[in-house]
């Protein structure tokens, strides 16, 4: 597997990733929103990709650094296929080395414990294995299911994530 900055290239392989998860996030691959963030992070080189020997993408993650010292991370998905593989924290790896610089934060929104999703996707179990801790909730997504942030805190650079 390989993690590198996303090209035009890639916009395809976003919205198939968009595609596997639009139960559990809404609309996304038809929303011109979404499109429009996956070019301006292309654009500003926050956006991050994992490939493998296999076809299209096995991951992705947009990042946002516009309010350092808290990162926050705007989109990660990985394929159904590549789950359990290590892509996740390849990407979040990558995006910490590349994005943060410590002291600060991380904070993405995940799924409400009661949300199906939680469980599914193994989102928040994710998070919690990297050690991001769940914080206060936050406003219901697109679909109308439950939101929550988690936050990371980043003490030093380079940071690495625990085994």
């Amino acid at each position: 597997m390989q993690v590198r900055v996303a090209d035009e290239q890639d916009f395809t392989g976003f919205l198939n990733l968009a595609a596997e998860v639009e139960q559990w996030f809404g609309p996304m691959v038809s929303e011109p929103g979404f499109h429009d963030a996956v070019r301006k992070n292309v654009l500003r080189s926050t956006a991050l990709v994992a490939t493998s020997s296999g076809p299209g993408l096995a991951g992705g993650l947009m990042f946002a650094t516009t309010h350092a010292p808290i990162y926050h991370i705007r989109w990660l998905v990985v394929s159904e296929q590549a789950r359990g593989q290590g892509v996740g924290r390849a990407l979040l790896t990558e995006a910490m080395h590349r994005f943060v610089r410590g002291p600060g934060t991380v904070e993405v929104v995940t799924f409400g414990a009661d949300h199906p999703g939680a469980t599914a996707s193994g989102a928040r179990a994710f998070y919690e294995r990297l050690g991001f801790t769940p914080a206060e909730a936050t406003d219901p997504g697109p679909e109308g299911g439950s939101r929550q942030i988690y936050r990371l805190a980043v003490p030093h650079q380079p940071f690495e994530f625990s085994s």
